[in-house]
């Protein structure tokens, strides 16, 4: 990106401005966002910052592409492919300056399980000498069946968040909530890391993964490659005190110490030098082809068997570069488009599927290093994916003799973070319980049942848990302060009350799942029941009736109407007797005489919701108990009036704005 290149992009946005084409022009800008920035790139303060920072977060990338491809069960190659092609496009498509888009830990296991699950080692052995007592697996076939179908893979997941992106669902990430992301992740960390025991200890075996699998690979640990072990112990520690050394003296060290490209680099020189694949049978990468593979359409006819993955993985993808960019969009001023970045992530995994790339999203590792490293854009990006390049065209042969025990021990410790996600538990059990149960519910699920399906389970979880918030809300009577327009819960505010006004709160809407639940709290916390008081009332005509009839006896009227009040919150029974010998109507039922309900925090109401209302209004008005409503929006009166809600002896009347003209209505009304 030289100087004219600039110029002629700023030349050209000029021109497009003075033809007074603006609809094509947002169309562009909205579907290629770099656009929006690259004409007016400040080159002389941006420019060595970015290059800095691609170079810093190539180095890193480099052997992530290389140590993520065993997660995704295919050879490393597929890895820097994974490292390029995606990288490239989201440097036109994305709206986030700083996230780095590549390979993923936790998408390339879920990626590998499906690899392994359609295309089994199994169905890749062969007799040798015509003989069924001995087989070889024929690798080369098993890895590129395993190509196939992670190609086919990707490809869906990139119409998915393209279709997604295009008809702006970008608001579904928030499903996934951060408990939930976090007992997901944490869960994946664990499986990983199983799945890489098979590399880190040499052990010729199948690739297994499960709840089950630590034990299945403790049983083979008599199998042990003692000096891929040896070698991974040494890389795994180096790594490690690297990762303290970078974190201790962040704000000292100009870019961060590559130890991830010096494992790489030594571990290979080791075992080129050593021999350590043919004089100690330790697995190494194996042939790197030289250059870029041509473009190749994917096998559509596995498209049936992969499309519940490709949903979960296109979710969990998406997730996770979402949550990152808004972070740095935060925290450097600028603001992310979640639909574009559907759109951008979907381009990457579908046209890079052509050229054999696995699903990518953004990493957490390499996007604080393209952040810390100075990247102000996404040139920094676009340089890193041209590092990968370099190595894929011109040196990739020399990596052929690395040792897969020193992938491994890369992998395991860029997962240090994600274990560290169990420091939740403490935390989230003093400052909520629900969100608690999110985590480890999605820790278990995604342990035990996998990450396939604990995503789901996790997910239908958390929606039980918001159905459970608003089916059994929080309600309480308020009382005035004096003095103020606040009205608090009497319960909290032992002075506050009002005679004769009962305001019922509830902080939910109101619709199927907790109607009756909230006509009940209403009852119960004001203290009256109209069917009670409808039966006191016939009781009172009974004995009414019986001493008119009496003629030899003065009319004595006995009635004890019990009436349930609350004061300051506390329910307690009042027995009102009248022995007069007046008519014993004349006096109310219940000492209230008006019902307020706050919908303040009532956000819709349903059908069942409206009748239920319009039930318990009309059931207060037989006792000479008014109900008004205060609080209501205007959302929410559109849907009382679509609803039919004021027919009848129903009107507008009824609602007021606040709280407080609610209660001098009420007041006024009584004083009549």
């Amino acid at each position: 990106f030289s100087l004219p290149a600039l110029q002629t992009c700023l030349f050209l946005s000029c021109l497009v401005n003075d033809v007074q084409f603006y609809p094509f022009q947002r169309l562009g800008v909205y579907f290629l966002p770099i656009l929006s920035w690259l004409p007016s790139y400040p080159v002389k303060q941006f420019l060595f910052s970015d290059v800095i920072s691609g170079l810093s977060t190539g180095v890193v990338q480099l052997p992530q592409g290389l140590a993520y491809a065993l997660l995704a069960a295919v050879p490393p190659v597929y890895g820097l492919y994974s490292s390029f092609y995606p990288v490239l496009l989201y440097t036109f498509f994305g709206t986030s300056r700083h996230v780095s888009i590549g390979t993923f830990a936790v998408i390339s296991l879920m990626i590998g399980g499906v690899a392994v699950r359609e295309a089994p080692e199994s169905q890749f052995l062969y007799p040798v000498n015509g003989s069924n007592s001995s087989v070889v697996l024929n690798k080369d076939a098993c890895d590129a069946r395993r190509v196939q179908v992670v190609a086919v893979l990707t490809t869906l997941v990139g119409i998915i968040q393209m279709i997604f992106g295009l008809l702006r669902f970008g608001f579904v990430s928030v499903y996934l909530t951060e408990p939930l992301v976090r007992g997901f992740t944490t869960a994946a960390a664990m499986h990983v890391v199983i799945s890489q025991l098979k590399y880190f200890l040499g052990v010729k075996t199948k690739r297994f993964s499960g709840p089950l699998s630590a034990i299945y690979v403790s049983l083979q640990i008599t199998k042990t490659n003692i000096p891929s072990l040896l070698l991974g112990l040494v890389c795994l520690v180096f790594l490690y005190g690297i990762k303290v050394l970078n974190e201790r003296f962040k704000k000292r060290l100009l870019v961060p110490i590559p130890g991830e490209i010096i494992v790489v680099i030594v571990s290979t020189g080791v075992s080129f030098g050593l021999s350590l694949a043919e004089t100690h049978e330790v697995d190494v990468v194996g042939k790197i082809p030289t250059g870029l593979r041509p473009p190749t359409v994917p096998e559509f006819s596995l498209i049936p068997k992969l499309i519940p993955d490709a949903f979960a993985v296109a979710i969990v993808g998406f997730s996770m570069t979402i949550s990152l960019a808004k972070i740095f969009a935060l925290k450097h001023g600028y603001s992310v488009d979640g639909n574009q970045e559907l759109i951008a992530l979907g381009l990457c995994n579908f046209i890079g599927s052509f050229f054999q790339t696995f699903a990518v999203t953004s990493s957490m590792s390499r996007s604080l290093v393209q952040e810390s490293t100075g990247g102000k854009t996404q040139i920094a990006g676009l340089l890193s994916s041209l590092v990968v390049l370099l190595v894929v065209v011109a040196i990739g042969f020399v990596f052929q003799p690395l040792p897969q025990t020193a992938l491994a021990a890369i992998i395991m410790v860029n997962l240090i973070g994600m274990f560290k996600q169990f420091r939740d538990i403490p935390n989230l059990w003093r400052t909520s319980k629900i969100e608690l149960a999110i985590w480890l519910v999605s820790f278990t699920a995604s342990v035990l049942l996998g990450l396939d399906y604990g995503l789901l389970a996790a997910i239908a979880f958390a929606i039980i848990t918001v159905i459970y918030r608003t089916q059994s809300p929080r309600s309480s009577i308020l009382g005035h302060v004096s003095n103020t327009g606040l009205y608090y819960d009497v319960n909290e505010y032992e002075e506050v009350k009002y005679e004769g006004i009962k305001i019922f709160h509830s902080n939910s809407s109101i619709y199927f799942a907790n109607s009756d639940l909230y006509v009940s709290k209403l009852k119960e916390k004001t203290g009256l029941n109209p069917e009670q008081l409808q039966e006191a009332r016939k009781a009172l005509k009974k004995q009414k009736k019986k001493a008119e009839k009496d003629q030899n006896s003065p009319l004595k009227v006995c009635a004890k109407v019990k009436a349930r009040e609350q004061r300051n919150g506390e329910l307690e029974d009042k027995r009102s007797e009248s022995t007069s010998e007046e008519a014993v109507f004349l006096e109310p039922l219940s000492p209230v005489r008006s019902i307020i309900l706050d919908w303040t925090t009532a956000s819709f109401i349903d059908s069942v919701g409206a009748k239920a209302i319009k039930q318990v209004i009309k059931e207060y008005a037989a006792v000479d108990v008014r109900v008004v409503i205060a609080g209501c929006n205007r959302n929410l009166l559109a849907e009382l009036d679509s609803l039919q809600f004021f027919t009848g002896d129903m009107n507008t009347s009824m609602v007021f704005p606040t709280v407080h003209d609610a209660v001098l209505h009420c007041q006024n009304s009584s004083s009549r």
